[in-house]
C-alpha cells in the first residue's frame, strides 16, 4: 500500500514537472517542443491540458487551442478562463463572448476579463449590456471598470449616474469618478465632487493638480499642490511637468531641487523638461549627475539629441547604453529619417532585435515620406501586427506619389477603418485632382457609419468647391451645423471657398463674418472669393482691412488682390499693390503675381506694357504668363503680339491646342483664311494625342460627368442628334451675319 502511494506521488510529481516545462517552453516561444512534450506524456491531467491551451494561445495558435479545449476529458473554471483569455489576447472578442455565454459556471474573473476587454475596445454599449446581466452586483471591480471607461470616453454624466447607483464604493471608485471630470477638463464639477468626497487620498489630490494643469490653470494647480497633506513623487513630478509644459523651466527646477526624495522617475521628468524646451546641455548635465539610470533616462536623452539634430551624440550615447531599448533605437531611426538619411535609418532598423509597432511604423512612414513606396510596401508585407497607423501611412504614401489606384487597393484591404483612413483617401483624391472621387468617398464614409470630423468636412467642401457642386455643398453645410463644426476654423475656411467658387459670394461673406476667429487663410479665401466673382473693389477693401488689423499678407493674399484688380480694371491700384509686395512686405513676387499684372495690363489695352513686363522678368516666364497675354491679344485683336504669345505658349504646352484655337480665331477675324486652314490642319495632327475634355453638371443632387468622344452617358445619341439639329437651324437663320463663323474641331 505504501509502495502504491509512493508511485502515485512520483507520478504526480512527474506530471507537475512536465506541466511546468510546457508553460516555460510556451513563454520562450518554443511551441513545437511544448507540443512534442505534451504528445509524449502518458499521464495528463486537467492542468496539463490547461497549460497546453495557454501555450497555444500565447503563440497565436487559437484553432489548435480550441480543438484541444473541445476534446478535454474534464474542464474546470481555469480551462474556460484560459481559452477566453487566449481569444481576448488576440482581439477575438466575438469568439470569447460566445464562449463566455456557453460557460456553465462563470466566476468573477471571467466576467471582469470580458468586461475589461469590451470597454478597452470602446464597445461600451455591449459592455453595459454584459454588465447589466452580471450576477455579482456587489462586485466593486466591475462597477469600477464601467465608471473608468465612461470617464475615458468623456461620458462623465453616465459615469456619475452609475457611480450614484453603486451599492458599495471604495477609494478607487471615488478617484475614478473624480478622474472622469479632471481628464475631460470639467474642473468646476471636479472641484465640487472633490470637496464632497467621502474619502480622499494622495491620488485624489494629484488628480486635481493634473486636471488644472491640463486646462492651463497653473495657479489653481499650485494652490492644490501646496495643500496636499502628504505629497508623493507623483505629486512633485506632476507639478514639475506642468511648469515645464508651459515653458517655465526655472519653476520646474526649483521644485525638483526642493524634492525631499528623488527617484528615477523624478530625474527623468526633469531631464524630459529640459529636452522639450531644447535645453540639451542642461539635460546632459543632469543626466550625468543621476545616481541611477533606467531605460527611460537613456531613451529621453537620446531622443533629446535627435530632437536638436545632434545625431552623432545621440548615436554615441546609444552605443554606451547598457541594454539598448527599442524606443531608443527607434528615436535614432526617426532622427536619420528627418535628415533624409534613409540608408542609415534602415541600417539601425535592421539591428533592432525586438521591433514594436512604433518602430515598424516609423520606418514605413520614413520610406513613404521619401516617396520610396516599393521599400515601404516590402516592410508593410513583412510586418505581422499592423495597426491602423500602418495602413493609413501606406494610403498617404501612395497618395503623395499620385498612385491613387494602389492607395485605394490598400484602403479596400483594411478590415477595420477609422475616420483617419477615410480622410487619408479623400485627401489623396483631392491632392491628385480627383475631386469627384473625393466627394463620392465622402458620401460612402457616411453610408458606412463613420462619423466625419473637421478634416472630413473640410475635404468634402473642398471637393464641392472644385466641382462647383452647390447643392451637395449645401447638404454638407447642414451636416456641419448638426455636428457642431461651424466655428471650426478649418471647416469655416472651406465653407468660404466652397460658396465663393460656386458663385454665392454673399453666403461666403456671411460665413466669414460669423466666424469667431479668423486667420490668414480666412482672409485669403474671402479676398480670392471676391476676385473670382468680379468684386475687385471689395477684394482690395478687404485687403486693406486685413492690413489695418495687423495681419501680414502672404503670396496668396497678393494673388487674390491682384486678380481682383485685373478683373475690374483697377490698374493703378494693382500696380501699387504689386510694388508694395517687395517694398513694404519684402515678399519676392512669384510667376503667378507677374501673370496677374500681365493680365491686368492686357485687359486695360496696355498690351505692349504687358509685353515689356514679360521681357523684363527676372524669372523664367511660364505658360500662365504667355496664356494671359494671348487671351488679351485676342480680346484686343493684336495679331502681332498674339503670334508671339502663341508660339511661346506652344513651347510650354505642346500637347494643348487652346493656343492654336485662339490664334486661329484671331486670324479668322483678321480675314487670313489661308492661315486659318493651316491652323486647322495643325489641329488635326494634335487631335489623336489630345486628352478627352471633361465636363460635369449637377442635377438633383447628382453629379453627371461627360467625356468628349466617349459616348457612355445614357441618351447620348439622342442628345447629339438634337444638338446637330439646333446647329443646323442656327446656321440657316437670316440674322447670322456672313462674317460670323462657327468652327467645330
Amino acid at each position: 500500500m505504501k509502495r502504491n502511494l509512493g508511485l502515485v506521488g512520483e507520478q504526480a510529481s512527474h506530471v507537475f514537472n512536465q506541466n511546468t516545462k510546457i508553460t516555460q517552453l510556451a513563454k520562450s516561444g518554443k511551441i513545437e517542443e511544448a507540443i512534442k512534450l505534451f504528445s509524449e506524456m502518458t499521464h495528463k491531467n486537467t492542468v496539463t491540458y490547461n497549460s497546453m491551451i495557454s501555450a497555444y494561445g500565447k503563440n497565436g495558435r487559437l484553432n489548435d487551442a480550441r480543438q484541444l479545449f473541445d476534446i478535454m476529458p474534464r474542464r474546470n473554471l481555469v480551462s474556460w478562463n484560459t481559452m477566453i483569455a487566449g481569444y481576448l489576447h488576440h482581439d477575438k472578442v466575438d469568439e470569447a463572448y460566445r464562449l463566455l455565454v456557453r460557460m456553465p459556471q462563470k466566476d468573477r474573473y471571467a466576467w471582469t476579463l470580458m468586461l475589461t476587454c469590451l470597454t478597452r475596445r470602446g464597445e461600451l454599449e455591449k459592455a453595459r449590456e454584459l454588465f447589466d446581466s452580471l450576477p455579482y452586483k456587489h462586485d466593486v471591480a466591475c462597477w469600477n471598470v464601467m465608471i473608468g471607461e465612461y470617464g475615458k470616453k468623456g461620458r462623465f454624466i453616465e459615469a456619475k449616474r452609475l457611480f450614484d447607483e453603486m451599492p458599495v464604493k471604495n477609494a478607487v471608485s471615488w478617484n475614478l469618478m473624480l478622474s472622469s471630470y479632471t481628464r475631460n477638463g470639467e474642473m468646476r464639477l471636479g472641484r465640487e465632487f472633490f470637496e464632497g468626497m467621502a474619502t480622499r487620498d494622495v491620488v485624489s489630490w494629484n488628480l486635481m493638480v493634473d486636471g488644472f494643469i491640463q486646462v492651463g490653470d497653473l495657479a489653481s494647480a499650485l494652490e492644490f499642490f501646496d495643500k496636499i497633506p502628504t505629497r508623493n513623487v507623483v505629486s512633485w513630478v506632476t507639478m514639475l511637468s506642468g511648469f515645464a509644459r508651459r515653458g517655465n523651466i526655472l519653476e520646474s527646477r526649483r521644485l525638483f531641487d526642493q524634492m525631499p526624495n528623488k527617484n528615477v522617475a523624478a530625474w527623468n521628468a526633469m531631464i524630459d523638461a529640459y529636452v522639450k524646451n531644447c535645453q540639451i546641455e542642461e539635460a546632459a548635465e543632469l543626466f550625468n549627475e543621476m545616481p541611477k539610470r533606467d531605460s527611460v533616462s537613456w531613451t529621453t536623452m537620446i531622443a533629446g539629441y535627435v530632437h536638436v539634430g545632434q545625431l552623432d551624440k545621440a548615436s554615441e550615447l546609444l552605443n554606451q547604453m547598457p541594454q539598448k531599448s527599442t524606443a531608443a533605437q527607434t528615436a535614432i531611426v526617426s532622427g536619420y529619417i528627418k535628415n533624409k538619411r534613409m540608408d542609415k535609418a534602415h541600417e539601425v532598423f535592421n539591428e533592432i532585435a525586438d521591433r514594436d509597432i512604433v518602430c515598424w511604423n516609423t520606418m514605413i512612414a520614413g520610406y513613404a515620406q521619401m516617396g520610396r513606396m516599393d521599400e515601404a510596401l516590402t516592410l508593410f508585407k513583412e510586418m505581422k501586427n499592423k495597426d491602423l497607423v500602418t495602413w493609413n501611412t501606406m494610403i498617404n504614401g501612395y497618395a503623395q506619389i499620385g498612385e491613387m489606384d494602389k492607395a485605394l487597393e490598400i484602403f479596400e484591404e483594411m478590415k477595420i477603418r477609422n475616420v483617419v483612413s477615410w480622410n487619408s483617401l479623400i485627401t489623396g483624391f483631392l491632392q491628385n485632382g480627383l475631386s469627384l472621387h473625393a466627394l463620392n468617398s465622402f458620401k460612402m464614409m457616411a453610408h458606412e457609419g463613420t462619423i466625419p470630423d473637421h478634416s472630413s468636412f473640410a475635404c468634402g467642401l473642398s471637393a464641392c468647391a472644385n466641382l462647383a457642386a452647390l447643392q451637395v455643398g449645401n447638404q454638407v453645410h447642414s451636416m456641419v451645423l448638426k455636428r457642431g463644426y461651424l466655428n471650426d476654423l478649418f471647416v469655416g475656411n472651406a465653407l468660404i471657398t466652397m460658396y465663393a467658387k460656386c458663385g454665392r459670394i454673399l453666403c461666403a461673406q456671411l460665413i466669414f463674418k460669423d466666424l469667431d476667429e479668423v486667420d490668414l487663410i480666412s482672409w485669403n479665401s474671402m479676398i480670392t472669393g471676391y476676385a473670382l466673382n468680379g468684386h475687385g473693389k471689395e477684394a482690395v477693401q478687404l485687403f486693406q482691412q486685413m492690413v489695418l488689423k495687423g495681419v501680414r499678407p502672404d503670396h496668396v493674399t497678393f494673388i487674390g488682390a491682384l486678380s481682383g484688380c485685373s478683373h475690374n480694371g483697377l490698374v493703378d491700384k494693382g500696380l501699387e499693390l504689386f510694388k508694395s509686395m517687395t517694398e513694404i512686405y519684402s515678399i519676392e513676387p512669384l510667376i503667378e503675381h507677374y501673370a496677374c499684372v500681365v493680365d491686368m495690363l492686357g485687359r486695360a489695352g496696355m498690351l505692349y506694357e504687358a509685353f515689356e513686363v514679360i521681357k523684363g522678368l527676372k524669372i523664367k516666364a511660364n505658360a500662365g504668363i504667355w496664356g494671359a497675354l494671348m487671351a488679351t491679344c485676342k480680346s484686343h485683336g493684336n495679331l502681332k503680339l498674339g503670334k508671339i504669345a502663341a508660339k511661346k505658349l506652344l513651347e510650354f504646352e505642346p500637347q494643348k491646342t487652346s493656343s492654336i484655337v485662339l490664334l486661329s480665331n484671331m486670324k479668322a477675324e483678321a480675314g487670313c483664311w489661308n492661315e486659318v486652314e493651316n491652323m486647322r490642319s495643325m489641329m488635326k495632327e494634335h487631335e489623336a494625342e489630345k486628352q478627352p475634355g471633361c465636363s460635369w453638371i449637377e442635377v438633383r443632387n447628382q453629379l453627371h460627368c461627360f467625356l468628349s468622344n466617349v459616348p457612355m452617358q445614357p441618351k447620348v445619341a439622342e442628345i447629339s442628334s438634337i444638338l446637330k439639329a439646333f446647329t443646323s437651324h442656327i446656321r440657316n437663320l437670316d440674322c447670322v451675319s456672313d462674317d460670323f463663323c462657327i468652327y467645330t474641331w
